[in-house]
């Protein structure tokens, strides 16, 4: 299956889009859109997040960086042309400039034993670097945001089916157009993340997500499940569940990796899932998965 390099390594991502918050109340802004808590993050700080549409359902989870005089946005580039238009919906009443930088921005992973005394050696205190920022995001795992002319770390490159793979194997969510609409910030595991501020007061969709939490209204996680298919694996392809000789459907892929007949998956299914289910993909029947542990306390 999928392991950790040895040493770390430098993981191109051409499928990430930057979104850029710039201006006196970019900071005030954010914080009455989306589900994290922007206030309390200082320069340097990161964490995970999701905007939502006043319903509470997902129009991108993402990676909020401060970079002292500016926001970036970190998440799947596909969520940008419907998700763009709606932070920006209400930037018109507000000092707030917010705009797709993807241009200007260079995205890597950056994984690998090693990677917390590599980033000690040569980035130092702090997560500010060459203009940019290193975003922690699992344990030896982290994004790197630079500019475009920003030095390269000397480091061996990686390939980019590999990082999602790793993402997949941490429990990070990523979610592609498909679903755009579908699930609450819940069902994709952002508050055992960090990712929700639970007393930070009103934001787009905050009564939804609220009521998830105090009236137990959420009945759905993100898993990861692996095992294998020998068929190509799609976003939004159907996962059944086996019910002795039956299989009924559960859900579908969220996000995959495979190489050859291996693969990984995420798919929002039912919480209350054996933990020796089986799955397969609707249209690869002799496919089959298996529920992986997760590295983290499903919380409510």
């Amino acid at each position: 299956m999928l392991t950790i390099a040895t040493s770390p390594v430098l993981y191109p991502l051409s499928d990430r889009a930057v979104l850029s918050l710039t201006g006196d109340d970019r900071t005030k802004y954010l914080q009455g859109q989306v589900t994290c808590d922007v206030a309390a993050l200082e320069a340097g700080d990161a964490c995970p997040g999701g905007h939502c549409d006043s319903k509470g359902k997902l129009w991108a989870p993402f990676w909020l960086a401060n970079l002292g005089e500016r926001l970036l946005l970190v998440y799947n580039r596909s969520l940008l042309e419907r998700q763009l238009p709606e932070l920006k919906k209400f930037a018109v009443f507000s000092r707030v400039e917010v705009e797709d930088a993807s241009d200007r921005w260079q995205v890597f992973g950056l994984a690998g034993e090693g990677l917390s005394h590599w980033l000690n050696n040569h980035v130092g205190d702090g997560n500010l670097w060459q203009g940019g920022i290193v975003i922690p995001v699992a344990a030896e795992h982290a994004l790197l945001l630079l500019p475009l002319d920003a030095e390269l770390p000397e480091l061996p490159r990686g390939d980019e089916q590999e990082w999602l793979g790793l993402m997949i194997q941490a429990g990070l969510p990523d979610m592609s157009a498909e679903h755009q609409g579908e699930y609450i910030p819940q069902m994709l595991n952002l508050q055992a993340l960090g990712g929700i501020s639970f007393n930070k007061g009103c934001y787009m969709g905050q009564e939804t997500v609220a009521r998830a939490k105090y009236r137990g209204a959420n009945k759905k996680a993100m898993f990861v499940l692996g095992g294998k298919a020998s068929g190509k694996i799609e976003v939004n392809q159907d996962l059944e569940l086996q019910l002795g000789d039956n299989w009924r459907r559960a859900g579908t892929v969220l996000s995959h990796w495979q190489r050859g007949e291996d693969c990984l998956l995420t798919a929002v299914l039912n919480k209350d899932l054996e933990a020796d289910a089986v799955l397969r993909l609707k249209d690869q029947p002799d496919s089959r998965l298996h529920l992986q542990p997760l590295p983290y306390d499903l919380v409510d």
